[in-house]
């Protein structure tokens, strides 16, 4: 059983650092810092936190710690966890980082990708029935809803590839275009 403390314990410099630099890593996705953070302190936390504990760990309000909670729950990064005896909510984060990575692939697929390409095909086909469309930004926007649309379906293949051989095409990098007839590389 898990044993609950009133204080949190200072944390090892390697967390403290990995803490605030995924933060920051947030901050450049777009995502709140705070939210981030608390993805990072679940991540490396040995046990399932209160919100409580979080806040004390992370110095931050309580009320941003839950509304950071919410938000990590809707991109299916942690869980709640109940523990035997304590009413309290814990929580822990997912520490598969395929499972994080695909995760977040897929949150920010639906929230950016699929609506990027709803928006794509609405200005072509308003561009096509346009006269006064000029056709050098009729192509481009052609040029990229094709764009969108192939990366859009290429990550629907690569959720279907085995995450072993996944892992191995990854690890090919570009030394898998000698294995493509694509001619030779420039």
């Amino acid at each position: 059983m898990t044993e609950i403390s009133d204080k949190p314990k200072p944390q090892p410099v390697a967390i403290e650092r990995f803490i605030l630099h995924w933060g920051d890593m947030g901050g450049q996705w777009g995502v709140n810092r705070s939210v981030s953070q608390i993805h990072a302190l679940l991540y490396l936390s040995e046990h399932p936190q209160t919100a409580d504990d979080i806040a004390a760990s992370l110095g931050i309000a309580r009320s941003n710690v839950s509304n950071s909670i919410k938000e990590l729950l809707a991109w299916d990064l942690i869980r709640r966890v109940p523990i035997k005896g304590d009413r309290r909510d814990h929580f822990e984060a997912e520490t598969g980082v395929w499972e994080i990575v695909t995760r977040i692939a897929a949150g920010r697929k639906e929230r950016e990708i699929d609506p990027a390409l709803t928006a794509l095909r609405q200005c072509m086909a308003e561009a096509n029935d346009d006269p006064v469309m000029s056709p050098v930004a009729t192509q481009r926007l052609k040029a990229m809803l094709e764009f969108t649309e192939e990366m859009s379906g290429w990550y629907a293949q690569m959720l279907t590839v085995p995450k072993p051989k996944l892992f191995a095409l990854i690890r090919l990098g570009a030394s898998v275009i000698k294995y493509l007839p694509l001619g030779r590389a420039k």
